[in-house]
Formats: C-alpha cells, structure tokens, sequence
C-alpha cells in the first residue's frame, strides 16, 4: 500500500495501518504550519517501510533467479557495496542472496560484467551501480579527496608513471594490474608499496573516471579498460550541474531507504549532511520526499512518495555487513534497536561478537547474530559463535536460523554445518541443526 504523501489536502485522508503488534494507537497526523501535514509512524511501521524499501516484502524466487531479478534488486537499492573478505562469501553476492535466495553466481557475474547495464564506481563506497548513475556520480569522480594516507595520495607526484598507465590502456586495451609495467627504480623489500604501484596506479585513474572496471577475473582481480570502450555513449555525455546530481543521488537514496533521517540519506552516497539538508528541503517541496514523525526517533525523519506500508514482513534472512539494511549504524540502532558494529579490524582478544558476523533477521526484527566461516577445504560452514537479542523466542529463532544456514550451505556447496558451542543459544541452535 502506498503512504500519503506530505501535501496531503484538506480532505484526504492519511493512510496507515495500525494492526501490527507495535503499531500505537496515536493520530495519523500533526499538524504543521500552511498546507504540510505530518505523518506519524510507530516504530514497527517504520521497520516495515524500510525493509519493505529494500525488497523484504517479497518472498523470495520460487525457481532460480534470472536477470531479471539481478537487475529488480540492484535497481531498487541503487548500488551493491563491493567488499571482497571471502570468509563466507564477497559481501556484494550475500547481498543479492538474502533477498533471492540460491542463484547462480557466475551468471549474476556475466549480467553485471557483459551487460553494459551497469559498472563499478565509488558511490557508497565501492559498489555496483546502474551505468545511468555514471553522470550523476561525475562530481566525485572530480573532487575525489584522498586521505593524507592513502596510496593514492602518493600518485599526485608520480604524472609521468600514471600517464604510462594510462597509455598502456589504450595501445592494448583492457588490462589487470600485473599486465602494467612496474614503476621505475629500485625496489626495496618485498612487501614494499613500490611493488603495488601499477594497482594504485590503476585505481588512481578507476577513481578519476579515466578507467572503469570492464571485468573480474574469477579471483576477484579487476580489468580496467577506457570508459568510451565500456559505457554507453549517452552516459559518457550527459552532463549535471552538481546540485542537481546531488539531488537526483538523495532521491535515488530516499527511494532504496523508504523512510529516513537526513543523516541515512546523505551516508547513502557519502554526501556531507551540510550539503544534503538544502536539498533535501528542495525534493520536500517538490513533494518527492513528505516530513514524517517517527515514535521515539530524535531526528525528524522523511518517507519516499514510492514508500510501502505492508501489513507484515515475513521470512528470514541473514544480513551481509555491508547490506544496506545495516552499513549505517545510526540507521540500524534507530529502526531495529540493534547495536552492531564490525570486528574485523578489532584484535582476536578484543571482539565481542566475532570476526564476519552476520545479522538475522526474522520478518521486521533483527532477533540474533552470527559469525560464519565456509571453512571449503572440510567442506564445512562454520558457526563459530551465535548470540539472541534481548526478549526473543529462542526456539523460533534457532529453528528459523537453522534453515536459513542449511539453505546458505547449500548455496555454497558445502557439506554440512556445524556450530561451535560457547554459549546456551548456540546449544539450542546445534540441537535444532542436527
């Protein structure tokens, strides 16, 4: 059902649904000054436009996925965050898995790759992205600012070897890393940065538009080609004030978020919420996005004209780190109540949860948290520790979290799944595996 927009008239009539068990009584409306109403949502409502927003009120595929479902997913949430920690699976495949269920992953490869439909650009922060977006990201292919430590930041005074890259791109056409030669003079030890330089050299011009990402080998590694060979030519010539692209990424946000603070809207596309207040007021009173009050939220909150109120969210699902639903940690503990953040960089001695852990989700909560590893020499998918949120039915999660975890073993072609005891939740979850 679609939500009432912000310039609802006097005689319309807010449509809500209020039969969820967290759904308060409350009134529809609050008044504001001249002809802008607000709505008024209750937390649980606010969960189901969000995840509805990003493809949970769909049941998954009945068959194999196609295409068209490739192009459904990332469509709707505008990009697919790259991240290529193969501890389970690169979180951009885990994306696409927690709403499809199993598919064929080298097909999905071959759509994004051999399509032209879409490309790789800095957008979140790496990501997948419909090559209509190519114009509307030009301002940060042009003002990409490199931090005083990044590599790249090294290349600035390195013109003549980043211009034998590129030249070496276009005599031969599209290349990897190890088919540039290597920076001139010596090299220090093996680990040196100088050695990785044709790489940086490589992403220096992927992050200034002057290469795009034409191909992934099968281990992961990038072939960078000119964009004249690989993108269409309509996108390549499209030209944006920056405002109005700016504008476009916030609706483009709004859309794939359903309901959200400023602050979710600008992390979208990593705009600075300076920037992004003005114009998200100027998509409010083009009545793209209506002011919206949310129970319990600090934050004035907005909800997208293409919202969707459903009555429930069913199914579960297993969240990658870098799912949307989750990357922005306000956004998580706002809506679900659920505080998460990632251990990878945190020493082993350090973490409390694990090191690749995973929320599940069970219809519009996240009940628990897993880590995972597809240990695929033993043929195995590791559980090495699981926690339950607060005030949760342990037996329905486990039995939710132990089919999820067979359908996900399967996925990967492992053989069985075994859970590591260390605590009553994960004994509950083995004896509910088998």
């Amino acid at each position: 059902m679609a939500i009432a927009t912000a310039f609802t008239r006097q005689n319309e009539t807010c449509i809500t649904n209020r039969d969820h068990p967290d759904d308060g009584p409350g009134a529809p409306y609050l008044e504001d000054p001249g002809i802008v109403r607000r709505v008024s949502l209750s937390p649980g409502e606010a969960r189901r436009v969000g995840l509805a927003a990003q493809g949970f009120d769909r049941d998954r595929p009945a068959g194999r996925p196609d295409i068209r479902h490739f192009r459904r997913v990332i469509d709707s949430l505008g990009l697919l965050q790259l991240d290529y920690v193969n501890v389970l699976m690169p979180a951009q495949f885990l994306v696409l898995w927690s709403r499809l269920g199993a598919y064929d992953r080298k097909r999905f490869e071959r759509f994004v790759y051999g399509k032209r439909e879409y490309t790789e650009q800095w957008a979140h922060e790496a990501s997948i992205v419909p090559v209509s977006s190519w114009p509307l990201l030009e301002y940060r292919r042009k003002s990409h600012q490199m931090h005083k430590n990044n590599p790249l930041r090294q290349l600035r005074n390195r013109k003549a070897y980043l211009d034998t890259v590129l030249q070496e791109v276009q005599r031969n056409g599209a290349l990897t890393a190890n088919d540039v030669p290597p920076a001139p003079g010596p090299r220090r030890n093996p680990g040196d940065w100088h050695r990785s330089m044709p790489r940086w050299a490589l992403e220096y011009h992927f992050a200034r538009g002057a290469l795009v990402v034409a191909d992934r080998l099968p281990n992961f590694q990038r072939v960078y080609d000119l964009p004249e060979r690989v993108l269409p030519e309509q996108h390549l010539g499209a030209k944006l004030a920056v405002a109005d692209a700016q504008r476009e990424l916030l609706r483009m946000a709004a859309g794939a978020l359903g309901i959200a603070t400023m602050r979710d809207l600008a992390d979208y596309y990593r705009m600075s919420p300076r920037v992004a207040a003005p114009l998200v007021q100027d998509l409010v009173e083009e009545g793209a996005l209506s002011p919206v009050a949310v129970d319990g939220w600090r934050e004035d909150a907005y909800l997208a004209t293409s919202a969707r109120l459903p009555r429930k969210i069913h199914g579960v699902s297993l969240l990658s780190p870098f799912d949307p639903v989750v990357w922005f940690r306000p956004r998580a503990e706002r809506l679900f109540e659920f505080h998460y953040r990632i251990e990878i960089y945190v020493p082993a001695d350090k973490r409390r949860w694990g090191y690749y852990v995973l929320p599940f989700r069970v219809g519009d909560k996240i009940v628990g948290r897993v880590d995972l590893k597809a240990d695929r020499k033993a043929g195995c998918l590791l559980v090495l520790n699981a926690h339950e949120e607060d005030s949760i039915d342990i037996d329905h999660c486990c039995k939710g979290l132990s089919e999820e975890l067979h359908a996900l073993k399967d996925w990967l072609g492992l053989d069985e799944v075994r859970v590591t005891e260390q605590n009553q939740f994960s004994r509950r979850l083995r004896e509910s595996i088998g």
